[in-house]
């Protein structure tokens, strides 16, 4: 079963990972259109401050970090 804190981490790590796939630094060899997907996925992904809104939407859901 995941936990709310799992959840909300999950959604944080998979936000730095698309912004580590639109840096050439953190991750050479990463194709255009990967990094391209990447940017059009991220451009819609939750930010902080939505993440803490739905864990005050949705405490049973997401665990807010900002705690």
């Amino acid at each position: 079963m995941t936990m709310p804190d799992e959840r909300s981490r999950a959604i944080k790590y998979a936000r730095e990972f698309l912004r580590d796939l639109l840096d050439s630094k953190q991750t050479p060899k990463v194709p255009r259109a990967i990094r391209e997907r990447a940017l059009r996925v991220l451009r819609h992904f939750p930010g902080e401050y939505d993440m803490s809104e739905a864990a005050r939407a949705l405490p049973n859901i997401f665990e807010d970090d900002e705690k």
